[in-house]
Parts: C-alpha cells; sequence; structure tokens
C-alpha cells in the first residue's frame, strides 16, 4: 500500500512556470509506475505523464516540450515541473502510482491516487 500526497499548486501567470510535488509513503516506491494527472471543470481526467520504475517516461500531446516529470527514489517523491503555463494548464493535478511490478512490462493501470493539487494560470 502506498499514500500520496501532493503540494506546490497555485495561481501563476500564463508563460510562468511552477513545480508540483508527490511524497509517496508506504512501501514499494521504486518499483512502481508513477504518474501525473489532471482534471479540468467539466471535463474528464486526462494523462499529464507517466514515469516507470526505470526512468522511461511519457508525456500528452499538449505538454510535450514544456512539462518535465522525475523522481527521486531516496526520498520517496515525484515532480512534475511545468514551464511556459497556459490558461488551458488550469486543473486540479493529481498523482498516481501503479502497483508494484518487477519485471520489464509497464504497468497501464494506476490504483493509488493523491489528493489533489489546484493549479490555476491567469491570462
Amino acid at each position: 500500500q502506498v499514500q500520496l500526497v501532493e503540494s506546490g499548486g497555485g495561481l501563476v501567470q500564463a508563460g510562468g512556470s511552477l513545480g508540483l510535488s508527490c511524497a509517496a509513503s508506504g512501501s514499494g516506491f521504486s518499483t512502481r509506475a508513477l504518474g501525473w494527472y489532471r482534471q479540468a471543470p467539466g471535463k474528464q481526467r486526462e494523462l499529464v505523464a507517466t514515469i516507470t520504475k526505470g526512468g522511461n517516461i511519457d508525456y500528452a500531446d499538449s505538454v510535450k516540450g514544456r512539462f518535465t516529470i522525475s523522481r527521486n527514489n531516496a526520498k520517496n517523491t515525484v515532480y512534475l515541473q511545468m514551464n511556459i503555463l497556459e490558461p488551458e494548464d488550469t486543473a486540479v493535478y493529481y498523482c498516481a502510482a501503479s502497483k508494484p511490478y518487477y519485471g520489464r512490462t509497464y504497468p497501464t493501470s494506476y490504483d493509488y491516487w493523491g489528493q489533489g493539487t489546484q493549479v490555476t494560470v491567469s491570462s
């Protein structure tokens, strides 16, 4: 089991930057895939970025080149650095973790979720 707590959300002007952190407690952090998702008002939750235990990364097309996901297994933390923010990035951002895995096949589902942190980008 793992518990996830996001932090770092806030208000930023378009073109600015913001860094999010997700601190995990529990077991198996280093063997879980991790992800960031977001949900804007009236829209479905969508993928932002994922990172596997081996450091393989995937981004949504809408954030590619602007956002960076990283992880620090020693600190049980996953990060999302957001640059050149746009009003369309406004959403509640959630971190997520898969179940532990020990092979090379990446998980496709995330079973554990944080409470979310609000990111608001003004024009």
